[in-house]
């Protein structure tokens, strides 16, 4: 794959950032790191806090990160109580400034959005300015763990296309949490379930919708494949996703509407919404043995990992015409050398900027001459 063409800045046509601060984010109490290339490599000791870099990365997009931490966790030990990240980006919208942090003392500690040092109203403002995906270890159990985890990173790649989606699922959400409590006390009354669950069809329609036709659109681009890496498949699999294939959208919000309806003495009793879409799951296949990607061996399933995710950045791409950024944490020592060069070549033509972590500078050999090296030393251990 030949690199994205780059613009007058040197960088490629995609997502980056050039100066990051951090402020009492996990191990470090004051970090400011500028790059001028279109790669970037943090090489250092373990427990030198370069996880914590890229988390802080991934949290300049929608949702909780790479970890999916809690806004409280990640405040620094010893720190005033509070914690940001802020960056200057290149995105969708063109060069901006976007943060991310909790005020010390705050007591809520609710996440706060900036925008060119304004509060923003919501998440969907960072999506519309920054997008970056991440493989780190802890995704290895993507393919054998909860359906949870499969529709957020699906969620993460409809809401980079279409940042309205974050809105439609905490909508949808928010109605089920406000409905199941009326379930459980036992008191609903008819006329306020039945809002609830009409606003609930709607946003589940809609939710649905846009995650059929991203992984339709993601599908067709894991098509093409990753060099040295194998292809994956995708698909949604849930009830409204069913009805779909089979009726108008119409007709899918009144099928749905009945199903609530129908279930909420059962809900009540269970204690949770039994139909929707946050049951729904992201099926994914090795296409090329036609085999589900959960049964493949712990390196099959990373190799296909990375092909599932250069697909996506790829998809992101052609919908937005900006490609996200990649975060890549202690990527190289699960492959051999030629997968290694495969890798990094892959994912510097994407287009958007790419970040790397090791401690092993042989093992990232493959960059030399093509990124900032930046040595990160602390004696501080990772949270």
């Amino acid at each position: 794959m030949q690199m994205a063409p780059a613009n007058d800045t040197g960088f490629p046509v995609g997502c980056y950032l050039n100066r990051l601060t951090l402020t009492d984010f996990r191990s470090h109490a004051s970090l400011r790191l500028e790059v001028s290339e279109s790669a970037v490599v943090l090489v250092g000791p373990n427990g030198a806090g370069k996880t914590n870099i890229l988390e802080a990365i991934s949290l300049l997009t929608p949702g909780r990160g790479m970890r999916g931490a809690r806004a409280n966790e990640i405040t620094r030990i010893g720190g005033a109580g509070g914690w940001a990240a802020a960056a200057y980006v290149t995105g969708p919208l063109g060069e901006t400034q976007v943060g991310v942090g909790v005020d010390p003392g705050q007591l809520s500690h609710s996440r706060q959005v900036r925008v060119d040092g304004e509060v923003a109203r919501g998440q969907a403002s960072l999506a519309e300015r920054f997008s970056a995906l991440w493989l780190t270890p802890q995704m290895d159990g993507l393919f054998s763990g909860a359906a949870e985890e499969r529709r957020r990173y699906l969620d993460r790649i409809v809401a980079a296309s279409d940042p309205a989606h974050i809105g439609r699922v905490s909508s949808y959400r928010n109605a089920m949490r406000q409905r199941l409590s009326l379930l459980k006390s036992g008191t609903g009354d008819v006329t306020w379930l039945d809002a609830l669950e009409a606003e609930m069809a709607g946003r589940a329609v809609a939710v649905a919708a846009a995650r059929i036709e991203t992984a339709a659109l993601l599908d067709a681009a894991a098509a093409e494949g990753v060099t040295a890496f194998p292809r994956a498949s995708v698909m949604v699999e849930g009830l409204i996703e069913g009805w779909l294939n089979e009726v108008p959208a119409l007709e899918a919000e009144d099928r749905m509407r009945e199903v609530l309806a129908e279930e909420r003495r059962h809900d009540a009793e269970m204690g949770m919404t039994t139909s929707g879409p946050h049951r729904t799951d992201m099926a994914i296949f090795d296409r090329s043995r036609n085999m589900p990607a959960a049964v493949g061996s712990t390196g099959e399933q990373k190799a296909l990992l990375v092909s599932l995710t250069f697909a996506s950045a790829r998809m992101i791409e052609r919908t937005t015409g900006c490609a996200p950024a990649l975060l890549l944490d202690e990527i190289a020592a699960h492959f051999d050398p030629n997968r290694r060069h495969a890798l990094f070549d892959e994912a510097l033509g994407l287009g958007g900027q790419l970040w790397v972590t090791g401690a092993d500078k042989l093992q990232l050999s493959a960059l030399d001459g093509r990124a900032d090296w930046l040595c990160i030393g602390s004696d501080a251990p990772e949270q």
